[in-house]
């Protein structure tokens, strides 16, 4: 109920008014039955826009740095994010990858859409990052196609940082679905999961236009931060055979 009334009552006629954001591709996202959502992630403006123009309602698996934050700003956020049903997902540990997939597979069973950013963390410099292959396994998994989405103008509108965003143009486009039912049974091979993930991220850039980066994004914010790991060599892995 919560998720309504803030889709159709609070949040969204305010985020159409603020940003009167033109929406390409709407016919793209399927009317019923599951499917993955998936685009880049410039802006925590990204969160409200999209489910805020969808016709059907959408979850996200949201990092849970989200649910634990503390002061009064942590618990409005924390609250925000329950009451329209988001997932929280820790991204730490071995285990934080096959935990989001289990999550995002729940919500696929039940017929419902799913929205992901498979670049794992948003942008901060409004380039797009490599996809992660976490994607490509729960569509091969559940057999559902995937929407590709670009997202134009958040990253101005709410750069990282910004706490309150500013009025800028805003455009949301959709791809038509990709099917990768031709994959089916294969969603444990590496080199089938990477092919996936990146013909999905040479979607997603042809509807934004944006420049391509071939490395992780957390690698490249790590070695930002002046983490000694992310600096350290990578051997490249071995083909499959």
């Amino acid at each position: 109920m919560i998720y309504y009334v803030l889709k159709y009552v609070v949040l969204g006629p305010l985020l159409r008014v603020l940003f009167r954001p033109r929406i390409e591709g709407l016919e793209h996202v399927p009317a019923s039955g599951a499917a993955i959502v998936a685009g880049n992630h410039l802006s925590f403006a990204d969160h409200f826009l999209m489910p805020a123009i969808l016709k059907r309602r959408i979850t996200f698996l949201a990092k849970s740095e989200y649910f634990t934050g503390s002061g009064l700003k942590g618990r409005l956020t924390a609250a925000f994010f329950h009451s329209i049903g988001q997932i929280p997902v820790d991204r730490t540990g071995k285990e934080a990858g096959q935990a989001a997939i289990r999550e995002g597979l729940g919500v696929l069973r039940k017929g419902e859409l799913l929205g992901i950013y498979p670049e794992g963390t948003r942008s901060h410099d409004g380039r797009l990052y490599k996809g992660k292959v976490g994607v490509a396994v729960m569509a091969l998994r559940a057999g559902v196609p995937i929407v590709p989405c670009a997202m134009i103008g958040t990253f101005e509108a709410q750069p990282p940082g910004r706490v309150l965003p500013r009025i800028h143009p805003v455009a949301i486009r959709f791809g038509k679905p990709l099917d990768f039912s031709r994959y089916a049974g294969m969603e444990n091979e590496k080199a089938i999961l990477r092919a996936v993930t990146d013909e999905l991220m040479y979607a997603i850039l042809a509807l934004s236009e944006q420049e391509y980066v071939d490395r992780y994004a957390a690698e490249v914010k790590a070695e930002l931060a002046g983490d000694p790991a992310a600096r350290q060599p990578r051997f490249p892995r071995m083909p499959l055979s």
